[in-house]
């Protein structure tokens, strides 16, 4: 195991482990709203993973084959959570769904960068960018782990504004 794999596993178990000590116990006694939008609103800074094509931020040399899928994920999924924002904060119809779609593209996304990453061999390219999967990905890992449960179990009430 490389030592960038070993990051990525140990601080995905802190994060997992912070997610069962302080969210999950109190999942259920939620509405959506306030666990969604600080999620949204982290992931909505995956644009920050456009700097895996930023001269200085990798190494020369970084495969190209996980650069390209790995920012234009990234910052497609940032995109997805703005969109997403405004209809959970307003409680909208189609939170739901645009959550659903956030969170299944930007999951997809994780392990597509993970495994491309690892079949090309990236991490000694990383560069200034290895704290993207040593310490971000973990984080978004969990965060979408919370995601799927929230859509799966909450009560998703619907008010104003973006109805479909």
């Amino acid at each position: 195991m490389n030592i960038l794999t070993a990051n990525l596993v140990f601080s995905t178990f802190v994060f997992w482990v912070a997610a069962r000590l302080y969210i999950l116990p109190k999942l259920n006694e939620y509405e959506p709203r306030p666990i969604l939008l600080p999620i949204l609103l982290l992931h909505s800074m995956r644009h920050l993973g456009l700097m895996f094509l930023a001269p200085g931020a990798t190494y020369g040399g970084i495969p190209a084959e996980f650069t390209h899928p790995a920012a234009f994920g990234d910052f497609i999924t940032a995109v997805l959570a703005m969109i997403a924002i405004p209809a959970v904060a307003m409680q909208a119809r189609i939170a739901k769904l645009l959550v659903w779609i956030f969170n299944i593209v930007g999951s997809l996304d994780l392990i597509n960068a993970i495994t491309l990453a690892t079949i090309h061999d990236a991490s000694p390219f990383m560069g200034a960018a290895y704290w993207i999967p040593a310490f971000w990905v973990p984080a978004l890992l969990v965060t979408h782990y919370l995601t799927f449960l929230v859509l799966l179990r909450a009560r998703w009430p619907q008010r104003s504004g973006l109805r479909t």
